[in-house]
């Protein structure tokens, strides 16, 4: 028998909502990055999530265009439900099969969005549901109005918001509590800390953070880019291109060294750096294999020190490119304001 692992538990917002200390991003068990993956082999990584003292899943109506929430839903049958926390996200969605798509905040399809995944997860409730974008056509209060009333008919627990302004963040708070925030933050990604962070811990709000591993790059290095698939997202972000990368091979290599230092694989240390943020934080690192996600739980058992916390943001410091193209930063945080209620 192997020593039993106990990950530590930690409350995101004011609520009483309370999960492990680090969650299991799920998007990558459906294909948005390249090829799907066997559903049965999926299944098995969630079990051992599970087993390995991990509480606490993320998904989206939006991974693999429904598919996500199916294997979710087939992997949390029987006594499993019991132990886990489900958070998934609505606001994406699809208008032309697979190619377009659109946000939307619409009170109605709030609820139609809902029922939908309550039926794909196979569950009565959904723990934590998320806005997953903003929809800057919608005041933000009626938005969440709507998510009030799923509340009270019980068919989710607590509400989370994704890509939120300071501002948007607020409003909605003042509709309903918020119970967690999430956002890109990793030693990759660290833009929300001037504004939306501290917002969060003002307001009470519990800071979820995806890609913690810097959408691979912190647990697989620059080879990462030589295992994208053609339809890979990533391929197209600034930071794994030219001379960006170029400059961020030399980021790695010094966050590895660092791990070296600490007997530690510098996965594990740019998770435990987030850790190490607050207990209001909870990293949500996926991963489609049983040895990564094992790695990912030792991530809550690695010490850092003030000096390691300060040498790691002088790293981190000199990370080059920014988190997306364009086009597709307009959905992000930075722009992620609606109107008024008044002019609804």
């Amino acid at each position: 028998m192997g020593e039993v692992v106990v990950v530590p538990r930690r409350k995101l917002g004011s609520q009483g909502f309370e999960v492990s200390a680090i969650g299991l991003g799920c998007m990558g068990m459906s294909p948005l990055h390249g090829s799907p993956k066997p559903t049965q082999e999926m299944i098995q990584v969630i079990h051992t999530a599970v087993d390995s003292g991990i509480t606490f899943l993320d998904t989206s109506d939006l991974y693999g265009h429904h598919t996500n929430t199916i294997i979710i839903g087939k992997a949390l049958e029987g006594e499993v439900r019991q132990k886990m926390q489900v958070a998934t996200k609505f606001g994406i969605k699809s208008i032309s099969g697979e190619t377009g798509m659109v946000v939307c905040g619409d009170p109605a399809y709030v609820k139609e969005a809902c029922n939908a995944s309550l039926k794909q997860l196979g569950i009565s409730c959904i723990d934590l549901y998320y806005v997953h974008r903003i929809d800057t056509k919608i005041p933000i209060e009626l938005t969440v109005g709507a998510l009030k009333e799923l509340v009270e008919e019980g068919k989710i627990k607590y509400i989370g918001l994704s890509e939120a302004s300071p501002q948007t963040i607020r409003r909605a708070h003042a509709i309903h509590p918020i119970t967690a925030v999430q956002l890109e933050w990793s030693l990759w990604t660290r833009d929300a800390e001037e504004e939306v962070i501290p917002t969060c811990r003002q307001l009470g709000i519990g800071i979820v953070p995806f890609s913690p591993l810097g959408k691979g790059f912190f647990s697989t290095g620059p080879k990462v880019v030589e295992n994208f698939a053609t339809n890979d997202f990533r391929r197209s972000l600034p930071k794994f291109q030219g001379e960006n990368l170029e400059h961020n091979k030399i980021v790695f290599e010094r966050v590895n060294e660092m791990a070296r230092k600490k007997g530690c694989t510098p996965s594990q240390l740019a998770l435990a750096w987030l850790l190490h943020q607050g207990d209001d934080v909870c990293p949500i690192p996926g991963t489609t294999k049983i040895e990564n996600l094992k790695q990912n739980i030792g991530s809550v058992f690695v010490k850092l020190t003030t000096e390691d916390m300060s040498e790691l943001e002088s790293i981190a410091a000199a990370v080059k490119g920014d988190r997306y193209s364009p086009a597709v930063m307009q959905d992000t945080w930075k722009y992620a304001n609606t109107p008024p209620l008044s002019s609804a």
